[in-house]
């Protein structure tokens, strides 16, 4: 079968998207990634980084990539039911191990088990204009859930939103130490993503892995469309989700980046903003992919795509080592960390176009493949793709 070279694409500017936000993520504290103010003040500087990344970046690339997983999906359904059970619960597992053992921040746990519930109805929808719409209820529903944990809060701020010195201290002490003391926090966090991911986050994201299948289904991730159609769409949509998100901005920034306001209710519009935008991305890169097609970049950037499991976690073992193992971590601004996001993109996309120049797939995707035909049973001159 014959790749998708825009799809490829488009999953490379997800993963390495991805990055713009995770950086945050690995080289300060876990408060740091949705409060800028998280040490109780704030320079101009974290400011409007973190201003332009919420409006353009934030949650935006996750969703991309669950717009794509969910795309995904449908096109694994002629594979049968033992082959996608077995491939999305080694995923599951990757992620266990990978949330666990290496990096509190991972998404591999939650996209496999969310996708073990989802290709069931991905399967079983006929329809592609309702399945659009399930997947757009599902989001909905999600956002629902976080306006509700609004309310329901109290006004004193949380320690996980400021934390005080000694929080900090101590989260600077395990990520630096590592051992069982790091695997035992972890595990508290990966407890409290799952509890998350039950409670909201996993409503957003099985509708998205729903408007994705449909979006591949109808034809529309294929690029069956004009280019005119998809340059409109984009346009719109993207000013649409920026239209939408930018209130909330502002509203945050003037609230000072108030608990009750910040961390939950004026999270809403950012959350209900991404699908417009994500899919108002993919859009513009299909109406604009003869002239993007032409660049080197695109072909290496299309290689990062169809290595996007072990670019994924390329950038988990770089950053940790940057970060934790070289004692990197806190002592950078969200602005200065932007500065290594070029570099590990970098290596992402060096590896990904040597790599493919010897193999056929990434290292981590072959391995999960020969797994997932060892664990079905299945014939892997059967599955060639």
């Amino acid at each position: 079968m014959e790749r998708n070279v825009t799809l490829d694409f488009v999953r490379g500017v997800a993963i390495l998207g991805i990055l713009l936000l995770n950086i945050s993520a690995f080289g300060l504290p876990k408060a740091a990634y949705l409060n800028p103010a998280w040490y109780g003040d704030i320079t101009r500087s974290d400011a409007w980084t973190w201003a332009l990344l919420d409006l353009f970046a934030q949650v935006k690339f996750l969703t991309l990539f669950a717009l794509l997983f969910g795309a995904g999906l449908q096109l694994l359904l002629k594979r049968g039911k033992r082959w996608i059970q077995c491939r999305l619960t080694l995923l599951v597992l990757l992620g266990f191990i990978h949330g666990l053992f290496f990096w509190d921040g991972d998404i591999l746990l939650a996209y496999g088990l969310v996708g073990l519930i989802c290709w069931r109805m991905i399967r079983d929808a006929h329809d592609v204009k309702n399945m659009f719409n399930t997947g757009v209820v599902l989001y909905v529903i999600g956002i629902g859930v976080l306006l509700l944990l609004g309310m329901m809060s109290g006004g004193a701020t949380n320690r996980s939103w400021i934390p005080d010195a000694a929080n900090l201290q101590y989260e600077q002490y395990w990520k630096l130490k590592g051992g069982v003391e790091a695997v035992s926090n972890r595990a508290d966090m990966l407890g409290d993503n799952l509890l998350a991911l039950g409670a909201q986050y996993g409503w957003q994201l099985a509708g998205m892995m729903l408007m994705g299948a449909a979006l591949m289904r109808s034809g529309w991730l294929k690029g069956a469309f004009s280019l005119t159609h998809y340059r409109r769409t984009g346009i719109v949509l993207v000013l649409t989700g920026v239209a939408i998100n930018l209130p909330a901005i502002v509203a945050q920034w003037m609230l000072h980046w108030d608990y009750r306001w910040c961390a939950f209710l004026l999270q809403a519009p950012r959350e209900l903003s991404a699908p417009f935008q994500t899919i108002g991305y993919a859009s513009l890169i299909y109406g604009f992919w003869p002239q993007i097609a032409r660049t080197r970049l695109a072909g290496a950037v299309a290689c990062v795509g169809r290595m996007a499991l072990s670019n994924y976690l390329l950038q988990t073992l770089i950053c940790t080592t940057l970060f934790y193992r070289l004692d990197l971590f806190m002592k950078f601004d969200r602005l200065q960390l932007l500065a290594f996001v070029v570099p590990v993109w970098m290596a992402n996309l060096v590896f990904s176009v040597i790599w493919l120049r010897y193999f056929r797939q990434g290292p981590v995707e072959w391995v999960w493949r020969q797994l997932t035909a060892r664990a079905s049973g299945t014939s892997l001159t059967n599955t060639s793709r």
